[in-house]
C-alpha cells in the first residue's frame, strides 16, 4: 500500500480468526511461530542497541527515512564530435545541434569497458559521502547493456572491494533506470533496514548502433554515474516522492529487439530423417537500435511533465518549490519543452547534453555529478529529475540533495 508520498508504508494489516492462526499477506502461520519470530526480533532491536551495526539486523523502523549524500562519474576518453560523424555519414555539425543540441558524445573503444566505469563513478561517489567499500549493503546497477548476460552488479561489488559480499543486483529500464533505482533505493532503506546503497547508472548504447543510420548514431554516447543513498532520520528525508509508470504498447517506437543468427539451416538441425528440427537453436543476438524519433518525442513531451506534477503532487509541493529541474539527457528541445509546460526558467534546467548526448540510464547522475561538483547544485536544493525511454518506460521523483 503507497501513502501519500508514493511509498510503501511500513505496517502491514493482520487478520485474525477463530481458529487460532494469524492470516497475512504472506501467508498463514499458527501463533505459536509469530510468537517466536516476535521474541527473535526483539533480541535483535536489543543487539542494535547496545552497538550492534543497523546493517547486521536490516530491521525496518517505522519514520526510517533516506538522503542523497555522494556522487561521482566517469566517461569514456575517446571523444567523437559531429564533425567526426560527419565524416561517416551524411551529417554536419550545424544539422546535428539544431535537432538535438548535442555537439559531442563519449565512446568506449578498444578494451574499455563499461563496468570500470561504473567502478570508477561509484567509487566518486563513496569518496564524497566519506562511506568505506565495507559498509555498503546494496549495489545496484541500472543498465541496459551489461557485460554479461547475468549482469554487471556483482562485478562491480568485487572490484570495489566489498568484503562483506553484499547484495548486488542489475535493475533493466532503459533511460528510466536511474530514477527506478533511486526509487529502489528508497524503499529497501525504509521497508528493508539497509543503510547504504549504491545505486549506479552506466550504459555502453554506442555498441548497439548502426553508425550509418543518421537518426540514431548522433545521439547515443557512453557513460556512468553513481550516487550513494544512505537511511536517516525521518525528519532529514530527501525523497519526497515519485511516480513511475510503463507502456509496453509503445516498444515499437523504440527498441533493440533479439534477432536470430545467419547459420546454415543444416547445420541447426538435427537427424536426417527429419524428427528433429529447429534444434539446436540458433544463436541469437540483438539488433541496432531501431527509434521513431518523432513519436518518442511526443510521447516525452506528453508523459513527463504530468509524471513531475503527479510527483510533486504526491510531494506536497508545487513547481516554484523546485530549485533544479534534471531530465534524462536526450535531446535538447525535450529538456525545453517540457521546462517550459513546467513554467521553469532555463537558468534553473541542468543540461550537460551537448557535451556526452544521450547516455541513457547515465545521463541523470552523470549531469548531477557535474552540477554538484561545480557548485550550483548546493546542500539543501531541491531537485526534480525524470527519466524516459525504451519499454516505453518513464518516471520521475523529487528529492533533496545532500
Amino acid at each position: 500500500m503507497a501513502n501519500a508520498s508514493g511509498f510503501i508504508s511500513p505496517s502491514i494489516p493482520t487478520l485474525r480468526n477463530p481458529s487460532g492462526f494469524r492470516i497475512s499477506r504472506s501467508g498463514v502461520y499458527p501463533f505459536e511461530r509469530i510468537n517466536k519470530w516476535v521474541f527473535q526480533c526483539k533480541a535483535v532491536v536489543g543487539k542494535v542497541e547496545s552497538g550492534v551495526s543497523p546493517t547486521q539486523s536490516r530491521l525496518p523502523r517505522v519514520g526510517q527515512g533516506c538522503k542523497l549524500v555522494g556522487c561521482g562519474s566517469a566517461v569514456p576518453n575517446l571523444l567523437i564530435s559531429n564533425d567526426d560523424l560527419s565524416k561517416v555519414v551524411d551529417t554536419s555539425d550545424e544539422w546535428i545541434s539544431v535537432r538535438t543540441g548535442i555537439r559531442n558524445r563519449r565512446v568506449l573503444a578498444g578494451n574499455d569497458k563499461l563496468t570500470n566505469l561504473a567502478v570508477e563513478a561509484a567509487s566518486k561517489a563513496l569518496q564524497m559521502a566519506q562511506v568505506d567499500a565495507d559498509d555498503v549493503d546494496l549495489i545496484l546497477m541500472c543498465t541496459s547493456t551489461p557485460e554479461d548476460l547475468f549482469g554487471s552488479a556483482p562485478q562491480i561489488q568485487r572490484a570495489l572491494g566489498c568484503t562483506k559480499n553484499p547484495l548486488a543486483y542489475d535493475i533493466t529500464a532503459a533511460c528510466s533506470g536511474f530514477v527506478l533505482g533511486l526509487v529502489s533505493a528508497a524503499c529497501h532503506i525504509r521497508g528493508g533496514g539497509f543503510q547504504n546503497v549504491l545505486v549506479i547508472g552506466a550504459d555502453s548504447l554506442s555498441r548497439y548502433v548502426d553508425w550509418t543510420d543518421r537518426g540514431t548514431c548522433i545521439l547515443f554516447g557512453d557513460g556512468a554515474g553513481a550516487v550513494l543513498v544512505q537511511a536517516c532520520d525521518g525528519n532529514e528525508d530527501g525523497l519526497f516522492g515519485f511516480d513511475l509508470h510503463s507502456d509496453g504498447d509503445g516498444q515499437k517506437h523504440l527498441n533493440a529487439q533479439i534477432k536470430n543468427g545467419n547459420a546454415d539451416d543444416e547445420t541447426e538441425k538435427l537427424g536426417s530423417n527429419g524428427s528433429v528440427l529447429d534444434f539446436p537453436p540458433k544463436r541469437s543476438s540483438f539488433s541496432n537500435i531501431q527509434m521513431n524519433g518523432k513519436e518518442v518525442f511526443r510521447f516525452a513531451c506528453r508523459c513527463v511533465p504530468q509524471s513531475i506534477m503527479s510527483a510533486l503532487e504526491k510531494s506536497g509541493l508545487s513547481g516554484s518549490d523546485i530549485d533544479w529541474l534534471l531530465l534524462h539527457q536526450a535531446n535538447q528541445r525535450i529538456i525545453d519543452a517540457v521546462s517550459t509546460r513546467l513554467e521553469i526558467p532555463p537558468e534553473r534546467v541542468i543540461s550537460n547534453l551537448a557535451n556526452y548526448g544521450n547516455t541513457s540510464a547515465a545521463s541523470i547522475p552523470l549531469a548531477l555529478d557535474e552540477a554538484v561538483r561545480s557548485g550550483k547544485v548546493k546542500p539543501g536544493h531541491t531537485i526534480a529529475t525524470a527519466g524516459f525511454g525504451a519499454g516505453l518506460t518513464w518516471g520521475s521523483a523529487i528529492l533533496r540533495w545532500g
